[in-house]
């Protein structure tokens, strides 16, 4: 008997009962940008589609995400202004905290998470308390990112965020001990309920330029090597993980997501029990605009596709720039 397996191809109707991945739009966290001021929607230049935004504006956007069927965002401040330890972070007038509350009095219903790191807030740009000034600690070097220092400020970040009507925090600086630290102070404030959503997996890439021109969040000087993981690991990954785990994080994630695919596939593997998130990162998605720009590729057609792959490598949820087109086309396609 010869086998042919065109057989299950051979129409649209067949095509659709084999499918082996289905995406959908409840798939999808979409990333907002939020900035102080008033009737401000500032497109990001190198990311087409997308804005910074400000809290005025925040009801009417978040209508429309939840109107395509998207359950949640995920918030990125920029502040009035920055210091050592960006204390707007946790400030109960930051931008996050006033943003949370628009969104919250337009759409109830819709999941707020928020980043949960410094670099946005310090005047560094790096994710942590440095090793600088008065008390720096000679055997480390200068301008090195203090691990257990910036794990209390991280803590009151996070809460911050919860006391504001967050429904998820987001810690993403790669710090050791980030997820213990978060969960001991939400705990001691009788915030158990809340869950974690954990940049276990984030690696120093050079997919991240736009979003550095969005969030303003460029480092001074230096890199983020010191603390995100390096591109040729991936069994790193599964201790990092398997580390966040341990200390309390209810969801894991990778990020990018293109260029590691593979990761995403790893982990879910070997945590299938637990929710995995990827983030389709500024750079992935500015690169598609750019092509389709310029006529190189189909848009719609390359979007999907790469949301499906995501997803199909094991990704439960995609933080995505693309998610508001997506989820159109999606409709379309029904």
């Amino acid at each position: 008997m010869k086998l042919r397996p065109r057989r299950l191809r051979l129409s649209p109707g067949i095509r659709i009962m084999v499918c082996e991945t289905s995406l959908e739009s409840s798939d999808f966290i979409y990333p907002l940008f939020v900035t102080h001021g008033r009737g401000i929607k500032q497109e990001i230049s190198s990311m087409p589609g997308v804005f910074q935004w400000s809290p005025d504006l925040l009801a009417d956007e978040a209508k429309n995400i939840a109107e395509l069927g998207i359950p949640a965002v995920i918030l990125f401040g920029i502040p009035e202004s920055k210091d050592p330890i960006g204390l707007e972070n946790f400030s109960e007038n930051g931008i996050v905290q006033q943003s949370i509350r628009a969104i919250k009095q337009s759409e109830p219903e819709m999941i707020v998470i928020t980043d949960v790191c410094l670099c946005e807030y310090t005047d560094h740009g790096h994710c942590g308390i440095l090793n600088l000034g008065e008390n720096k600690n000679p055997a480390l070097p200068e301008g090195y990112v203090l691990n257990d220092e910036t794990l209390d400020v991280l803590a009151k970040v996070a809460i911050s965020h919860v006391q504001a009507g967050a429904d998820i925090v987001a810690p993403s600086g790669m710090m050791d001990g980030m997820v213990a630290a978060i969960r001991k102070g939400l705990d001691a404030l009788h915030f158990e309920h809340i869950p974690i959503l954990s940049y276990s997996v984030k690696y120093a890439s050079s997919f991240y330029g736009p979003f550095r021109e969005a969030a303003q969040g460029t480092p001074k000087f230096g890199d983020r090597q010191s603390h995100q993981m390096d591109p040729a690991n991936s069994r790193e990954a599964l201790r990092e993980a398997a580390l966040d785990l341990e200390e309390g994080a209810d969801m894991l994630m990778v990020k990018p997501a293109l260029a590691y695919l593979d990761v995403i596939h790893l982990l879910k593997q070997n945590h299938q029990e637990t929710p995995l998130a990827a983030y389709n990162v500024s750079g992935e998605y500015a690169m598609i605009k750019a092509a389709a720009a310029n006529g190189w590729l189909d848009e719609r057609r390359t979007v999907l596709e790469v949301l499906l792959s995501i997803k199909r490598s094991g990704a439960d949820l995609i933080i995505t720039y693309h998610a508001k087109d997506a989820a159109r086309w999606l409709k379309e396609n029904q």
